[in-house]
């Protein structure tokens, strides 16, 4: 008669799967992309702003591209990268700026917070991938808490910020779209250091015409924000988030970025001191369920 051990293995605990991984870590660094951005206002007007950023980031990634001997995208991905270009280094940067002149940055947070559903809209159209009814159910209502809040915050009226924030939202679901399908057979650092490239005359001739109007003023914050927004936001982010969408897929990453939002409004009261109403807390619970409900449903 055998004596078997009466001791009980521990629970094995599942790994986090490594583009979810990735794809939050583009999130994280995405949700510090408005208080930069104000930051860089402080010394920079709003189209020398997105100039100067597109320019930097495309520097950045010409010396990544020439480092890696990196070749050439194909002929049929350069309509998808111009499009990545449009809106990722191009659209969005320009329009959010000239938002957050007149918007505050937890506002602008939780408008933006519609992309995920934006951009998983756009990929399906694209892709024509079915993602299931609990995946839109939950999207749906995680979009609906983020309309409602916005609509409480504005009584009702949208404002010309909120024009300008829509339209970002629009093409920059574009371009994660696009960047997310091309990086299934593509590695994502590349896809987006192609775009910024593709957008860099468009950002040298907007330096050209803003910088003599537009005062500069080299402040410390101003510095720091362009980095920031150079470095990580237009392309540092890009790298690990286009990594996570090859991965898991475009509607799955991009419900992740529901808690984008939130965690920007909590820098917002840290870094910049701003006022959130209680509203926020709801809010946050009812997207941080969608998330988990969007990341367990499977997709056809």
């Amino acid at each position: 008669m055998s004596v078997q051990s009466s001791t009980i293995a521990p629970a094995e605990i599942s790994p986090l799967p490594r583009g979810t991984l990735l794809a939050a870590i583009g999130v994280l660094s995405f949700s510090f992309s408005f208080p930069a951005t104000q930051w860089a206002l402080d010394g920079f007007g709003p189209w020398s702003a997105t100039g100067v950023r597109g320019v930097l980031a495309a520097a950045i990634a010409v010396i990544a591209l020439i480092a890696t001997r990196a070749p050439l995208p194909a002929r049929g991905d350069w309509r998808a990268l111009a499009v990545v270009a449009a809106g990722c280094a191009i659209g969005f940067p320009l329009l959010t700026t000239f938002a957050l002149q007149t918007s505050s940055t937890a506002h602008s947070a939780v408008v933006i917070g519609l992309l995920p559903m934006a951009t998983a809209t756009i990929s399906t159209l694209r892709t024509g991938r079915r993602p299931s009814r609990a995946f839109w159910a939950a999207a749906s209502i995680g979009a609906a808490a983020v309309i409602a809040f916005t609509i409480s915050q504005n009584h009702g009226q949208p404002t010309i910020a909120d024009l300008y924030l829509f339209g970002a939202l629009l093409v920059c679901a574009a371009g994660y779209a696009e960047g997310g399908r091309l990086s299934a057979r593509m590695p994502g650092w590349q896809v987006i250091a192609w775009g910024v490239v593709l957008a860099a005359p468009v950002n040298l001739v907007v330096c050209a015409i803003a910088l003599p109007y537009e005062p500069v003023r080299f402040t410390a914050e101003a510095i720091g924000g362009m980095a920031y927004i150079a470095g990580v936001s237009q392309f540092g982010g890009f790298v690990v988030w286009y990594r996570g969408m090859g991965l898991i897929g475009v509607e799955r990453a991009s419900q992740l970025q529901l808690a984008q939002p939130l965690l920007t409004l909590a820098w917002a009261v840290i870094l910049l001191g701003e006022h959130l109403s209680v509203t926020v807390l709801v809010t946050a619970v009812i997207v941080l369920g969608c998330i988990v409900v969007t990341q367990r449903a499977r997709t056809a």
